[in-house]
């Protein structure tokens, strides 16, 4: 039986072969017979992520044999040390495969380090309307002027000064001026308009290939922008404040945690002046002060002053702009004076939760609490704190005799002095 099967199995893959083979070796054949021109998207600070990115793109390149690549840049400079700069230089000069660098849309830029990698390609173009300039120090590379460190040229301006070669409107005209410079093998064919002009295209044999960072390379990439990692840190801390007030850990503490994680990743890779880390980490301890008392005081406005020094001087080389700066102390100090108190009240002072309500009644200890610890009243979770002679520990019940701020006292049920529940009945009319 096993051999009647096997039989028809091959009998039915010998006569079905050339249908399904035939389109597939078709495919491979067109898809062989295409060149490739791959572009690499290099936007925002030049981080570790992508100058990886970069070479790993190139490794790939000469392994499938494209014609040439280009690197799309619009950058404000570059977050990684002199020799790791110096190295991904050293990699795109030297490269087997020919290399051109397109400065684009409008409106883009090229400074610091990412002006440097203009400097070492085979070709470069910037749109109308782009900058390129203010280069940094880069040992064994282009001399760097005080113009040069200072200034920033566009469009014409560049050409005429020697830092490109063209001015491209767009990447389809660059791709072409490759070809013109003999750069690149011939890519375009000439097509006929309908107004009997002659237009110049892209051949069909040749691909263009888009190529950017991954989702979660991408993520990283984002978070060491100075603005996005200088309010990752503002929310995380405040989220955790918050939950400093709250029994337990929630959901305000985890997404507190992973902003904080974040960035702490984008602080990392970017220039941080330490004493303005810690002023900003200082802050929020002034603000958690006066919010346990409930009244804005001296450390109100000591918190304010570090968030405000903390925030301007954060970075060093790489600034943000005004608008984060604003929106990151404005909306952090408006959080912490009205959201956060707002927050608390409601918490802990409503009616529903009135504190009179509250004494007498019965919960159960989460942790051991000796003397702090956390209880569990009505399925919430509450910060409380019993006499160091009666510690309770971790599943008994506990009777809640007071509230002190944001803290319940409490006491062991056995040997409770009053029973409070008994006392409202004999005070109630």
């Amino acid at each position: 039986m096993r051999f009647l099967v096997a039989l028809g199995v091959i009998f039915c893959a010998l006569v079905l072969s050339p249908v399904l083979v035939e389109p597939l070796d078709a495919d491979e054949a067109d898809s062989s017979s295409r060149r490739i021109v791959a572009v690499i998207e290099v936007s925002g600070l030049i981080d570790p992520i992508e100058i990886s990115y970069i070479d790993s793109q190139l490794e790939q390149a000469r392994s499938e044999g494209v014609l040439a690549i280009v690197l799309q840049i619009n950058s404000p400079g570059s977050t990684v040390s002199e020799t790791r700069l110096k190295k991904l230089l050293e990699n795109l000069e030297n490269s087997t495969i020919p290399v051109g660098v397109w400065i684009g849309q409008s409106g883009a830029t090229a400074q610091g380090g990412s002006a440097h990698i203009v400097s070492v390609a085979d070709f470069s173009g910037i749109a109308p309307g782009s900058k390129i300039g203010r280069y940094s120090e880069v040992e064994n590379s282009l001399f760097v002027t005080d113009e040069l460190r200072n200034r920033r040229w566009k469009g014409e301006a560049a050409v005429d000064f020697g830092l490109v070669d063209v001015v491209s409107p767009t990447l389809g005209e660059f791709l072409l001026a490759l070809e013109d410079e003999k750069i690149i093998s011939k890519i375009s064919v000439e097509i006929e308009r309908a107004d009997g002009l002659i237009q110049r295209g892209i051949a069909d044999d040749v691909s263009i290939t888009f190529n950017k960072l991954s989702l979660i390379d991408q993520l990283f990439h984002t978070v060491a922008s100075p603005a996005v990692a200088y309010l990752l840190l503002l929310i995380g801390l405040s989220l955790i404040l918050l939950d400093f007030f709250t029994g337990g850990i929630g959901v305000a503490g985890g997404v507190g945690a992973v902003s904080l994680m974040l960035s702490s990743y984008g602080l990392g890779v970017l220039d941080v002046r330490i004493w303005a880390l810690i002023a900003l980490v200082v802050s929020m301890f002034g603000f958690a002060v006066d919010l346990q008392t409930g009244v804005p005081r001296f450390w109100t406005f000591a918190g304010s002053f570090l968030l405000v020094i903390g925030s301007l001087f954060l970075f060093g080389v790489h600034t943000t702009s005004w608008v984060p700066l604003v929106c990151g102390i404005g909306l952090t100090v408006f959080f912490i004076l009205s959201g956060m108190p707002a927050l608390i009240r409601t918490r802990y002072g409503t009616s529903t939760l009135g504190r009179e309500w509250m004494i007498g009644e019965m919960g159960v200890a989460v942790t051991d609490i000796t003397p702090d610890g956390i209880i569990r009243f009505r399925e919430a979770q509450w910060r409380a704190r019993v006499n160091r002679l009666t510690p309770i520990e971790s599943g008994e019940t506990a009777r809640i005799v007071g509230i002190e701020g944001v803290i319940l006292e409490v006491e062991p049920e056995e040997g409770a002095a009053v029973d409070y529940r008994e006392m409202r009945k004999t005070d109630e009319p």
